[in-house]
């Protein structure tokens, strides 16, 4: 067992812990383009390069779409590599992001989630990450900007160990977490750079019948992303859900060494439960949220409710026996959605709890509240009515809406 290191307070936002965390990780290649509210990130990381802080290729790209084709290139040759973005950039990002994960690119991104148009809104909500959720990358969702910085020292060892290989999304809510200023505990660069370690690469069989590492190198010539129709396009795609069946693991296993160096965890890394072990009632949500929620929740428990919360920490892969075991034993539960699956009946992470729910012993009664489309803020008075609607359902028994829309004027 690791001892706990000695670590340095500092006040940084959200997008200032993500850009130290990446200066720390030694990463070879940055490419980005700017866009609200994620352009901190790579404005900090240029100041790092430009000061001589750092030896990273820093690319300035022309677009979004050219910033993660620039990553997926470099990441290709065994570079480590890193981007960011937001809303409309992420989406313009579309094409290249299945580009990117079906050539086992390991590349990590920091996503500052914001609303996408129209009408134009550079505000926080889930939209853009969400509809990304079948792109074949990894999704991690954050609390506070302290996890901002500790997910992201995480996820280049997640995407880069062997078994993964996969890229992987940090996602933190835009202006709530970008741009709010926080303590935050950061380890010595050393220590990072100990615990990060260097991107380790697969080995492959090459068509000269060499065994060689995977990365594309002109001594040992391989093709990425080949045309691979009907005969072999299928066993691609299964070995990308492999890949991130073996993620589920590596994500739990990388939390648990990260808290003997830091003192923090985050739950088993997919869920993090709060006082959910005896809870008849509880509330299920992704990101920010969850701080407030908590303090709910400690306020209904001293009214003698027996009231939860789980933060679903890891979106993609679905951690769908963790969600079971924290929830199977449930009354009531309350999924709450920052985006919407327009015509879906209920938002995406309402989907995804209740299809891991479908088929255990028990079926707690399962509501969906929409809230918090483009960055609209609820105060505690009223996101305690998400828990006064479950209660009043565990006392009745009868469910009157699935799903409903909090604070919307209808």
């Amino acid at each position: 067992m690791q001892k706990q290191q000695k670590q340095e307070t500092m006040a940084l936002n959200g997008d200032e812990a993500v850009a130290l965390a990446v200066k720390q990780c030694d990463v070879d290649v940055v490419a980005a383009y700017p866009i609200t509210p994620q352009t901190i990130i790579v404005e900090k990381f240029s100041e790092y390069v430009a000061n001589g802080e750092v030896q990273t290729e820093f690319v300035c790209t022309e677009s979004e779409h050219s910033a993660i084709t620039a990553c997926l290139a470099a990441a290709a040759t065994g570079a480590r590599t890193f981007t960011a973005s937001a809303s409309a950039g992420l989406a313009l990002m579309h094409e290249m992001l299945f580009v990117t994960s079906g050539s086992r690119a390991p590349v990590v991104m920091a996503i500052a989630n914001r609303a996408l148009s129209a009408p134009l809104n550079i505000h926080g909500d889930h939209s853009d990450s969400m509809a990304e959720r079948d792109s074949g990358w990894i999704q991690i969702y954050v609390e506070n900007a302290q996890e901002a910085y500790d997910s992201i020292l995480q996820a280049f060892k997640i995407a880069e160990d062997t078994g993964v290989s996969l890229p992987i999304i940090i996602g933190l809510d835009g202006f709530t977490l970008s741009h709010t200023l926080e303590n935050v505990d950061v380890l010595s660069d050393e220590m990072v750079k100990q615990f990060v370690g260097e991107r380790q690469l697969p080995s492959v069989l090459t068509h000269e019948g060499k065994t060689v590492p995977y990365k594309l190198d002109p001594d040992n010539p391989m093709t990425m992303g080949p045309i691979a129709l009907q005969n072999y396009y299928f066993e691609f795609k299964r070995q990308q859900e492999e890949a991130m069946q073996n993620a589920l693991k590596v994500i739990e296993q990388v939390n648990s060494e990260y808290a003997q160096i830091s003192g923090r965890n985050y739950g088993n890394g997919l869920v993090e439960a709060y006082k959910i072990d005896d809870a008849e009632i509880a509330v299920i949500c992704v990101g920010s949220t969850s701080g407030t929620l908590k303090t709910i929740v400690d306020e209904l428990r001293q009214e003698g409710v027996k009231a939860g919360l789980l933060r679903l920490r890891t979106f993609r892969p679905l951690p769908v026996e963790a969600l079971k075991n924290a929830l199977e034993n449930l009354e009531v539960i309350v999924v709450m959605d920052k985006s919407m699956s327009f015509g879906g009946e209920g938002g995406a992470v309402f989907h995804e709890v209740r299809h891991a729910l479908y088929d255990g012993k028990n079926h707690p009664k399962i509501i969906n509240y929409i809230y918090g489309l483009g960055g609209r803020d609820h105060s505690p008075r009223e996101l305690r009515k998400v828990f006064e609607e479950a209660m009043r359902i565990a006392k009745t028994g009868r469910i009157e809406k699935q799903i409903s829309y909090l604070g919307l004027r209808e």
